[in-house]
């Protein structure tokens, strides 16, 4: 029975090849869509899953509120984690990390290079993330000698090669200067992805910022640590969490409240931290989990346009099957033996599209790891998940794609059919409608989507930000010897006629900026104080950015204790640019001494950080200091960026010999804020084609179907005098209205899914009219161009041969 099911089935696809053929491409592409899709959300969702016990390991994030300034801090004080442990039996361990920004130079014998991700860790890190062990092993005093290091194999084979590198030791320079490592252990990722993506673990006690660390004794501020602890087996993190609020009233209270600070402490998954978007702080990358929901989403989208062309085109082929439906059952076939026969076919033509799908993925895997900046590797015989993935694929497309015609088949009258009268109580060509009505809402929403997103990068592309992007260099500086260095290296640049100004900071617009503290006018206190986030620059940073100064002046050399503050700092303080020039603001740590600054100027509010958020209190300090920059902007006249690289490399080379000349463009760094919105554009544009491709190939052959049935009316039509445009019209006249019932009902969708996902945007474009037109004409010009083809064909035709049997 099986095989003369499986007989039938290959017998009527080498007999129908144009049907098969969109069939078994249309779900080919579409479940290689879905199923990459689902291949990079589970990979989004896999981090942090590998580590033992990963169930109990939390970090400790922490809410402060500092004069109604809030922040929700992926990150706690320094002492914070430590006192956990110490206080909660519940916890068995915790250790913390400190990353800290620039690239290191690292240098073992004749080879040097450097690196990014430098982290000082405890020497219990190891013990709460599992990693896999190169070299070396995971023991409890791994990091317990002073100024120990753990390397990522990459870096160790880029130094040691295929040498055993423990115990050697390695020089790194880097912005907490130059000191000799030695090396405890080598591992790598293969256990997992991790949202700590660091090179190189070196131990707190190595001096600079770890030390920092591990002295530091601040309750209040100095939110920069991340800290994570892991709990007893069973142990409630919910019920920790309550015991917080009297644990930080005892240690830190008389702290917070001479800061005027509040202060909440959460316990976050370690294993959530990787799709969670809204803290501040963030230890390393992550990604929203709505823009995951709206892949899943697509991916289901794509598979069921897919599902719908086989539904679509099965149905209308369902005529020229009826002959044979009415046979077998004359012959005995039950409705179940042909529900069976007919889902067996649907499931076949799913295996055949589904094999191919995979080889096809193969090939186009580089690109689509290009467009979603991921690494998806596939695996046929490693990977699981990805069969499972596969079967659940398989399964559901075809009882999807194949039920319908199954069971409308199947429900033929057999004399009826016989006789060539059949109909059945649900109408084909109404489900089909309804179908192509659906296929082309899905394809509507998607390129809506698209719309909105491509307008809303634009303007962020060429919103005015307050300063002037363009034509910038950024020149990044991370050793003492090279900070030392920058005032002959900015005196030389300045002497090119293409440069206007050099400048030099602490940070440089764009780059997250990490520092901040309360600030007040006289008569006030650091319980009222306004938190502003802050720079130290030099005196010509204002003018290489091109910010403008709104009242009193821009900095001086060597102004001494003087400051440029922005306007939403003056609302803020509650007085006018013009009045709070030549004021002092004054500042305050805990029962440190008090510090002031003299406002110099009032600086027109501008976007130093992502639109993403709204312009918050900001000052420049001017710092006299040499050596206390790591930045460079530089702002040039010339956009002949090749000779003018050209002589910036000469100047660099002679001031600063063995150092790579490395640089960055602003307007580059700038957009680099919105890399997940441009991936997620990459994605939908991508995916969208994928979708619109499959429906009009579904749509093809629907066009080819009605023009096959309507032969013999075109050809009457044609006899009786009907142009070659009123045929067309005719054959069109249907699948337009689809399409625009379609448009009707996507818009609402499309509407709501872009206002949520515009929220994420503190500065957005409203959504207007033109957009959901310019999708629906987008739409019915697809839908026209792939239907005209046939159109066309069948008005073309000779009426004498559809007419010669009537």
């Amino acid at each position: 029975m099986i095989r003369s099911y499986l007989k039938t089935a290959v017998r009527f696809l080498l007999k129908n090849k144009s049907f098969s053929f969109i069939n078994i491409f249309g779900l080919a592409v579409g479940t290689l869509c879905c199923l990459y899709i689902l291949l990079y959300v589970q990979d989004q969702y896999s981090y942090d899953k590998h580590h033992k016990d990963v169930q109990d390991i939390y970090r400790v994030n922490s809410d402060v509120n500092l004069t109604g300034d809030k922040h929700h801090n992926a990150s706690t004080s320094p002492p914070i984690a430590p006192a956990i442990r110490r206080d909660f039996p519940e916890v068995v361990e915790f250790t913390r990390h400190v990353g800290i920004g620039g690239k290191n130079l690292l240098k073992y014998k004749e080879k040097s290079f450097y690196e990014e991700k430098f982290a000082y860790v405890d020497s219990t890190f190891f013990t709460v993330f599992s990693y896999h062990f190169v070299y070396g092993k995971n023991t409890p005093d791994l990091l317990a000698q002073s100024y120990s290091i753990v390397l990522q194999k990459s870096v160790s084979d880029k130094l040691f090669g295929n040498e055993d590198p423990i115990n050697k030791v390695i020089t790194i320079s880097n912005q907490d200067g130059k000191h000799d490592f030695r090396v405890a252990a080598v591992v790598d990722n293969s256990l997992g992805k991790s949202v700590i993506e660091d090179n190189i673990f070196v131990t707190m006690r190595s001096g600079g910022t770890g030390q920092f660390v591990l002295d530091n004794t601040a309750w209040a501020g100095y939110n920069f640590t991340d800290s994570f602890i892991k709990l007893r087996p069973g142990a409630s993190a919910t019920a920790l969490e309550k015991k917080f609020p009297d644990f930080l009233n005892k240690y830190g209270a008389q702290q917070l409240k001479s800061l005027g600070m509040t202060k909440v402490l959460h316990l976050q998954p370690v294993s959530s931290i990787h799709t969670t978007t809204d803290l501040e702080n963030e230890v390393g990358k992550t990604i929203s989990p709505t823009l995951l929901y709206i892949l899943a989403g697509i991916a289901i989208m794509i598979q069921l346009i897919a599902c719908i062309n086989f539904m679509n085109l099965s149905t209308a082929r369902a005529s020229k099957r009826a002959k044979e439906v009415g046979v077998r059952k004359v012959v005995g076939a039950g409705r179940g033996d042909l529900v069976k026969q007919f889902l067996g076919e649907s499931f076949l033509l799913t295996l055949i599209g589904v094999s191919l799908a995979i080889p096809l993925l193969y090939l186009v895997l580089p690109y689509l790891n290009s467009i979603t900046q991921t690494e998806i590797q596939l695996s046929l015989f490693n990977h699981v998940s990805m069969w499972l993935m596969l079967l659940v694929i398989v399964v559901i497309t075809g009882v999807l794609a194949g039920s319908y015609p199954a069971f409308y088949l199947s429900a033929f009258e057999a004399i009826k059919v016989m006789k060539g009268n059949f109909t059945n109580q649900v109408s084909a060509s109404g489900i089909r409608r309804s179908l192509v009505v659906f296929q082309f809402f899905l394809s509507i929403v998607l390129i809506t989507s698209i719309i909105i997103i491509y307008n809303q990068l634009n303007y962020i592309k060429n919103k005015n930000l307050g300063f002037d992007k363009n034509q910038k260099l950024i020149f990044s500086f991370y050793t003492g010897d090279q900070q030392q260095k920058m005032t002959a290296l900015a005196t030389d640049f300045q002497q090119l006629s293409e440069v206007k100004y050099t400048s030099r900071s602490n940070c440089y617009l764009s780059k997250q900026v990490f520092r901040d503290h309360g600030v007040y006018l006289a008569g006030g206190n650091q319980s009222t104080a306004v938190d502003a986030q802050n720079m130290d620059t030099d005196d010509k940073f204002v003018k290489a950015n091109g910010i403008k100064i709104i009242a009193g002046r821009d900095f001086h050399i060597k102004d001494s204790l003087k400051t440029l503050i922005n306007e939403t700092l003056c609302r803020r303080l509650g007085i006018a640019p013009e009045k709070v020039v030549g004021q002092r603001l004054y500042s305050q740590y805990l029962n440190g001494p008090i510090n002031y600054v003299e406002v110099v100027g009032v600086m027109k509010d501008f976007n130093y950080n992502s639109l993403h958020g709204e312009v918050r209190p900001f000052m420049l300090f001017y710092n006299g200091d040499p050596n206390a920059f790591s930045y460079m902007t530089v702002s040039l006249s010339s956009n002949d960026y090749k000779s003018v690289l050209a002589k910036m490399g000469s100047i660099w080379q002679k001031d600063l010999p063995g150092t790579p000349f490395e640089y960055a463009f602003l307007d580059q760094e700038v957009q680099k804020q919105y890399s997940a919105e441009i991936s997620l554009s990459n994605i939908i544009n991508s995916f969208t084609i994928m979708a619109i491709l499959i429906s009009c190939l579904g749509l093809f052959g629907l066009a080819a179907f009605s023009a096959e049935q309507r032969q013999k009316e075109i050809g009457i039509r044609k006899v009786l005098g009907a142009s070659v445009a009123g045929v067309v019209g005719l054959l069109s006249r249907e699948f337009v209205l689809l399409v625009g019932i379609a448009f009707v009902l996507a818009t609402p969708l499309a509407w709501w899914a872009m206002h949520k996902w515009l929220d994420a945007f503190a500065y957005r474009i409203p959504i207007s009219w033109w957009m959901f037109a310019i999708a629906g004409v987008l739409s019915i010009v697809i839908a026209l161009i792939t239907v005209s083809f046939q159109a066309i064909k069948a008005a073309l035709a000779n009426p004498v041969k559809s007419l010669r049997s009537e």
